[in-house]
């Protein structure tokens, strides 16, 4: 590790995976034990030995483990755990890093007898909540265990010939017509050994065999004209299997399912609030990822412009907000594997890969998390259309590349479009929509900045905003600089007040212009530290 890697570190925010200790002069082995435990079970993390806790931190070197070797050798023979660290030699001492993986899953790390965790500034003996948490990460498919009571005369005819259908067509296998409601249900694994699953009685299930098997595997839906409190304006629960309400549900949202009218030029773009494609993903999702051994059902709210989906269980282990489009982990894989049968969802469970994606065509916010915890995922579906222009530069762009284009590179266009910070597993992408030409890089090292591109400007008529936003160019900056060391010739002009004259540039790139300006023979220096004055060349001068 880097000292530059390490100030990073010193201004990230204490939490889950980072422990800051002074530890001057050393450091109770038994202590870090306990703190390495407590961060495994927290998910991981790294114990920071020789800074200070309290904001702003400081390094101020640590004696603590000068055989760190040793010391890491201790760890893993009394937690188990491949523990690594790093030293930081820093110019305010050394600084010793333990780097701390998390638990085994379904596995919580104990040292002598507690499983720790961390509250506050103490180490206390972990929840049960938390336990349960962690003992139930093993990844165990409630919807392929067997229903022991249930029988065929438990499920709807109507929901099991809505599935054969749907696995004609996606698989073109006629064969699948003449097979008896057995051997079909067999075929697709909801039928083991004679004895239905819970993922049968889920998908096809009456409403009597639901209320006496699985009370909670119900979704209700709720249209609310506004967000006062109070009965719905309509209200209707679904205790019954999935393949016989799916399309009914989304005829419910579409009853309501005002479009957003845009002008352009001659044109009229009509894009509906909520699009089909990324309700029914959504409700997939919700039915594929949700906790059955919970007692909560599925709720679907829906308002004029957005739609609340809330469904029981916290994210499957292994998955949060940042990771949910690069991990794909089904929390029921044997409803999961039904719906991939009959083309509902891809079996590399790209579903929420494509909500975001068509959210960003149409212009609409990305899905977002918001009220999700370790008991409920609450999905947020946003369906005003917030820049039409932006949708029409997608669709224009789209006939000529899109097809290339993958879910890293729309959240790109999303970010730099919304001028929001770029996050760092995205970084990798830019260069692609640079040579694409869909987005324009100006500036250099930390300075560099991400814009559309010149045709987004040139099509929605704001070639202003464009110039505006790319900046000034190079020769127009010097004049500038130029100019304001003239009006101050007697006084002289320091480093931090021709900053102020190009707010948009970094130090860096202030810093290499004045370079230029001194090696054109046109500005000198006197002094040499941060006080330095700049003066004009006697031989220079700028023109009124």
């Amino acid at each position: 590790m880097t000292v530059d890697q390490l100030e990073k570190i010193l201004s990230s925010k204490e939490g889950e995976h980072l422990e800051f200790k002074e530890a001057k002069k050393g450091f109770h082995f038994e202590t870090l034990v306990k703190y390495c435990a407590a961060l495994a079970n927290e998910g991981g993390g790294k114990i920071v030995l020789g800074v200070t806790d309290n904001r702003p931190r400081s390094v101020v070197g640590s004696q603590a483990f000068k055989q760190p070797e040793r010391t890491r050798s201790g760890l893993i023979e009394q937690l188990h755990l491949n523990i690594d660290f790093s030293i930081v030699n820093h110019p305010n001492g050394q600084v010793l890093i333990f780097h701390v993986p998390t638990h085994p899953i379904g596995n919580p790390v104990k040292y002598k007898g507690i499983y720790w965790q961390r509250q506050g500034d103490s180490l206390i003996a972990m929840s049960e909540d938390r336990l349960r948490g962690i003992f139930a990460e093993a990844g165990h498919d409630f919807s392929a265990d067997i229903c022991v009571s249930a029988t065929m005369d438990d499920l709807d005819t109507v929901a099991i010939e809505d599935f054969r259908k749907r696995w004609i067509n996606k698989s073109g296998n006629q064969g699948l017509t003449t097979l008896s409601h057995e051997q079909l249900l067999n075929d697709a694994e909801a039928l083991v050994h004679g004895s239905l699953t819970y993922a049968a009685l889920v998908l096809f299930g009456t409403r009597k065999s639901l209320g006496r098997h699985l009370a909670q595997a119900e979704v209700i839906f709720e249209y609310r004209a506004s967000d006062a409190s109070g009965p719905a304006q309509h209200r209707k629960e679904f205790r019954q299997g999935f393949f016989s309400f799916f399309d009914e549900l989304w005829n419910l949202i579409n009853l309501r399912n005002d479009i957003q009218h845009f002008q352009s030029g001659l044109f009229v773009l009509d894009i509906p609030t909520f699009s089909e494609r990324v309700v029914r993903e959504a409700v997939l999702n919700a039915v594929s990822h949700r906790d059955y051994q919970l007692g909560g059902s599925i709720f679907i709210r829906q308002h004029p412009r957005r739609l609340v989906l809330e469904s029981p269980g916290g994210f499957p282990v292994g998955i949060t907000e940042q990771s949910i489009l690069d991990r794909q982990l089904p929390r029921n894989r044997r409803i999961a594997d039904i719906f991939a049968k009959c083309g509902l969802v891809e079996r590399s469970g790209q579903g929420m890969n494509l909500m975001f994606e068509l959210s960003i065509q149409e212009s609409k916010p990305t899905p977002d998390f918001m009220g999700t915890d370790q008991y409920q995922v609450v999905l947020n579906l946003n369906g005003k259309v917030q820049d039409p222009r932006f949708l029409q530069f997608i669709e224009k762009v789209g006939r000529e590349t899109l097809s290339l284009f993958s879910t890293a590179d729309f959240l790109l266009l999303d970010h730099i479009h919304r001028e929001r910070r770029v996050p760092d597993h995205l970084q990798n992408r830019l260069q692609s929509l640079v040579e694409k030409g869909v987005v324009e890089r100006f500036g250099r090292g930390r300075g560099v900045k991400y814009i559309l591109s010149r045709r987004y400007y040139k099509m929605v008529d704001k070639k202003g905003a464009y110039t505006r936003k790319k900046g000034l160019d190079r020769e127009t900056n010097k004049t500038l600089l130029l100019k304001y060391i003239e009006e101050n010739r007697d006084s002289g002009s320091r480093l931090k007040d021709l900053m102020q004259v190009l707010p948009a540039l970094s130090k860096d790139q202030v810093q290499k212009l004045v370079a230029e300006l001194k090696k054109e023979g046109k500005i000198f220096k006197i002094g040499a530290t941060k006080a330095a004055l700049w003066y004009l060349e006697n031989t220079h001068s700028i023109a009124p």
